[in-house]
């Protein structure tokens, strides 16, 4: 008999439900208490409805549970409820009704120095697990975005692996615990996305007893279906030391029809972990040992796009609504059918279905292609994509125009799609396709330059197994070096060299990757938490209160010491001080703008100070706490002393120029450039202010003349600046533009330049323009692909400045004996006579060589049966390698094809000079010039190459320079000897 269990919801905080099971062979059904009759299929659905309508009338209430295994799979296909977008929005709305509180996804460039990208949904909660700020919330839920690259290789081969994905999550910061995270995770998927009770199975800790009996004996879930697993798999730690706790998670079993025996959860083909549940109830210590915490946390992530795979019925993530478009769109260019295509093709269109999402969002995020960091994983991605598209096939646009490029139309497509992800990507999209146009551009040429590299690594192979008699082989290093450094496809190399009889080391090759794996693993995979001397410190440290805003002076009260690394009650004469205050009018560095100088002092008497503290930095820690870094320079200051604290009037007033100059200078730069420009990064100093912004090209002379005259026109103005305190979406709504790397919290402080600029920020500002007196930018750069940097002064610095470059022109004036208006012109004519000079002194340098070439072209040696190449191998001493050039186009020319000509001198300390000259005769031989002298460099300690029948080298051991030219005579000997027989 079948029963259903309608569960009645006390007027609790939370929705304390309970089931009681019953087993029917491998069906799993839960019944009521007390007797409830079985009920008929379609009473069951009356009364579901029924429920249904009462939680719509009661929405205030925590909504009331049913469940049964009436309601078939097949039913549950008929949901149109299933879409991506769906799920996520299901989710959040699930947790909401029950008392969380929804908050927005962290962006993908995390606030913490431990981690390289924000990997986990727990990221942005990680001081207050910590314990390190109290949380705004007691309970909260988010979809966050994330970034993971340690499984790279494994996107497209693998049904879940994804670069980017998206965590959806619960969090209770001391609220509820085990058994409501457990009895939720269990409604949310079984009543609110409809998943079959039977085809769940879940894990827990193997030690975890409370977690085994709430899922067997309250939800109901049979015996057969929980495995206990071991530390590995279910027990999560943050680092060697800090909070941790057991895991329960829920697996979806594809094919329940296999049976209970020898059920492997590690089985892909199977299973699938889509529920992680963290009980995050202990401290760990040093050693080892775990301490219960005092606030018991839960920290869960559901993948988005794992739970749409089963609920869309998908064989894979990437088939999802999440993903598909885009590989469809990817095929579309590529001229290839998904549903036709071979794994190997599918394989391919999947890595371009995920890499692209990662790639918009982090580039969306700020984050710009680079060698370093985290522009070196985008700048990974898209030539991951690119050389993908290029093997399916993608020529140019995919359209007809080969000098086009792929990757922005695909971006498209992502965009499409990132609405209920991040709706700042479609605002930010021309920055995002302009990135992609010029990276891919960039690459394409990259890839051009790697089809000629193994060209040359071809036939050092060829040439280096005929020499040696041995199978031609391309070195495992040289195949990763194409693939790594160039962005070679492997198998684009395997195939060309097959092609010239030449084998792969596919040994050495994965020997190289593992390198590179482990190396990428190692690098910020793991979210790092720690309760070390800092927390314990601030435990009873409240929030600093900073009144700088209006007030450079204040009376405080030392809170807590920190001396030479160590906590401490004093700190005397001389040492080196961390000292923490009930409040301050020292600003803190935030927001681009560094902390304040000033000096703390403890009175004695009424005028003479007892104690002096040189305050020379400022930071936050650990939330909202200001440490004022400083030395002692007179007495010894103690924690619970009062003591004044003044802040530098000057400094600060500089600070306050500079800030305020670079919201003008922001404001400016969309005038002239772009409004779709915007920040990367600032620093707002004493002596000047620093501004990086995205664009791809520099400024122009003019550009920079009309972003310094709008900014001197705003300052002559004497605009009155106006500062207020608003809620976040009120701002956001009038305009307000968000400083780059700054964190917000509900309200916000809103900086406004009337009829200029407004922006959100908490530094310290002028109250009117006028007080900026003046602006000039000092240097302009590019700094990273796509970024720009400016430097500028204003204020004092900008007097300074303008006084040091006027003291500047006037000795060169001195000097040159010329009036001001007159010095360019006069280094103009200088320079003229210098290059002159030059030209002429490099004229008589390779007359000089081309003579010497005429002393020893007799030395020439007859080799080959017939007599019939002349060899000619020598030394030239104090000669350019320019010089050497002219000497040996000089030789080439005289002596008679075929010949061979390989020059060599020392133009200064430490360096080598060769060159190589061949004439056709040799050439057609197979000796060609370029690969011949490259190999003879090595031994100099350098390398080079060229043309075949001519090329130069380098190297920086002179002391082997005799032995190679030796080495170069023998072998060219030995070589036009043989070829001449």
């Amino acid at each position: 008999m079948e029963g259903v269990a309608v569960v009645v919801v006390p007027h609790l905080k939370f929705n304390q439900f309970q089931f009681f099971p019953i087993h029917h062979n491998s069906k799993f059904c839960r019944a009521a208490p007390c007797g409830v009759p079985s009920l008929t299929f379609k009473l069951k659905l009356k009364l579901k409805l029924k429920l249904k309508l009462k939680q719509q009338h009661h929405h205030a209430f925590p909504p009331i549970s049913t469940a049964t295994d009436a309601v078939s799979e097949e039913d549950s296909d008929n949901n149109n409820n299933n879409s991506g977008d769906s799920i996520r929005r299901r989710f959040l709305k699930f947790y909401e009704s029950r008392g969380h509180k929804v908050l927005p996804s962290a962006s993908l460039v995390p606030d913490d120095p431990t981690v390289l990208l924000t990997i986990a949904g727990m990221l942005q909660f990680k001081p207050i697990f910590l314990g390190n700020i109290p949380s705004k919330v007691p309970c909260a839920t988010t979809s966050q975005r994330c970034i993971r690259t340690n499984d790279i290789l494994n996107v497209g081969l693998t049904s879940r692996h994804h670069t980017f994905f998206e965590m959806l999550g619960n969090f209770s910061f001391g609220d509820y615990f085990k058994k409501q995270a457990i009895l939720w995770a269990w409604e949310l998927s079984t009543l609110e996305f409809g998943l079959p009770p039977h085809r769940l199975w879940i894990s827990v800790y193997q030690n975890d007893d409370d977690a085994f009996h709430i899922w067997s004996n309250q939800v109901g879930v049979p015996v057969e279906r929980i495995k206990r697993l071991g530390e590995e798999d279910n027990f999560w730690t943050s680092g060697v030391t800090g909070p941790c706790g057991p895991c329960s998670e829920i697996y979806y079993d594809f094919h329940p029809e296999r049976g209970y025996a020898d059920a492997d959860l590690g089985d892909d083909t199977r299973f699938i972990e889509f529920y992680n549940l963290v009980f995050m109830q202990y401290n760990k210590n040093d050693d080892g040992s775990l301490e219960p915490l005092k606030q018991k946390n839960i920290d869960t992530g559901l993948g988005l796009e794992r739970m749409a795979r089963i609920l869309q019925k998908v064989p894979n993530n990437y088939e999802t609504d999440l993903i598909f478009p885009i590989i469809e769109k990817a095929s579309e260019l590529a001229n290839v059918s998904y549903d036709t295509a071979d794994d190997h093709t599918k394989r391919n269109l999947k890595i371009i279905g995920d890499h692209m999402r990662a790639i918009v969002f982090l580039i969306s995020d700020g984050v710009v292609p680079s060698n370093v960091g985290r522009g070196y994983v985008v700048r990974r991605l898209i030539r991951r994509v690119v050389r993908t598209g290029r093997l399916l096939g993608i020529k140019g646009d995919g359209g007809g125009d080969l000098e086009g490029t792929f990757l922005p139309i695909i971006a498209e497509k992502v965009m499409e799609l990132s609405t209920h992800i991040d709706s700042d990507v479609k605002k930010r999209a021309p920055r995002i396709l302009e990135e992609l146009m010029r990276e891919e551009l960039r690459f394409v040429q990259t890839l051009e330059r790697g089809e000629k590299l193994l060209e040359e690594k071809l036939a050092a192979a060829l040439w280096n197994a005929e020499n040696n008699k041995t199978d031609p082989c391309l070195a495992g290093e040289d195949v990763f070096l194409l693939y790594d450094t160039y962005g070679y496809p492997m198998e684009i190399t395997k195939e060309v060299a097959e092609e010239r009889g030449v084998s792969i080391d596919m040994k050495g090759f994965d020997i190289e990757m593992e390198k590179q794996r482990r190396q990428s693993q190692a690098a910020h995979n793991t979210v790092k938490l720690a309760m070390g001397n800092g927390a314990n410190m601030a435990d009873n440290v409240p929030d600093t209160e900073f009144i700088g805003y209006n007030n450079l002076y204040a009376k405080a009260i030392v809170q807590s010491l920190v001396v030479n690394g160590d906590p401490a009650l004093q700190a005397s004469e001389g040492s080196d001080v961390e000292v923490l205050l009930n409040k301050t009018p020292f600003y803190a560095e935030s927001g681009g703008q560094i902390g304040d100088n000033g000096f703390l002092y403890i009175a004695e008497g009424e005028s003479q100070p007892k104690a002096v503290v040189e305050i020379i930095d400022v930071q936050k820690s650990l939330g909202n706490i200001f440490v004022h870094k400083g030395i002692v320079r007179k007495g010894v200051v103690e924690v619970g002393k009062e003591v004044n604290a003044a802040v530098d009037v000057k400094l600060r007033q500089r600070a306050k120029v500079h800030h305020t100059a670079t919201h003008l200078l922001q404001a400016a730069l969309k005038k002239v450039i772009g409004q779709e420009t915007s920040q990367a990064g600032s620093l707002v100093s004493f002596d000047r202010l620093r501004f990086d912004f995205n664009f791809h090209r520099s400024l122009l002379d003019s550009e920079h003349a009309e972003i310094e005259g709008l900014i001197n026109g705003w300052i002559q103005e004497a605009t009155v600046l106006e500062t207020k305190v608003m809620p976040l979406d009120d701002a956001k709504r009038a305009g307000a533009i968000a400083m780059f790397g700054e964190k917000y919290g509900e309200e916000v402080r809103v900086v406004e330049v009337p009829g200029v600029s407004m922006e959100l920020c908490g530094g310290t500002h002028v109250s009117n323009t006028s007080e900026i007196r003046g602006f000039k930018i000092i240097s302009e750069q590019g700094i990273a692909s796509g970024i720009r940097r400016i430097e500028a002064v204003a204020g004092e610095a900008f007097i300074e400045y303008v006084n040091a470059r006027d003291f500047y022109l006037k000795q060169l004036c001195s000097t040159l004996k010329v009036k001001a208006d007159e010095v360019t012109t006069r280094i103009e004519n200088l320079l003229e006579e210098l290059r002159v000079a030059r030209n002429e002194n490099l004229c008589l340098r390779a007359k000089a060589a081309v003579f010497k070439a005429s002393v020893i072209a007799k030395k020439a040696l007859l080799v080959g049966n017939s007599k019939q190449y002349r060899v000619l191998v020598e030394y030239v001493d104090d000669v350019d390698a320019e010089s050497l050039k002219s000497a040996a186009e000089y030789l080439i020319e005289t002596l008679t094809d075929p010949a061979a000509v390989v020059l060599g001198s020392c133009p200064g300390e430490g360096k080598v000079s060769l060159v190589a000259a061949f004439t056709p005769g040799v050439v057609d031989k197979g000796i060609q010039a370029g690969k011949f002298i490259g190999q003879i460099a090595k031994l100099c300690g350098g390398g080079g190459g060229g043309r075949p029948n001519f090329a130069q080298a380098g190297g920086r051991k002179p002391e082997n320079l005799a032995s190679a030219l030796e080495k170069a005579q023998s072998e060219l000997v030995a070589a036009l000897s043989e070829k001449g027989n």
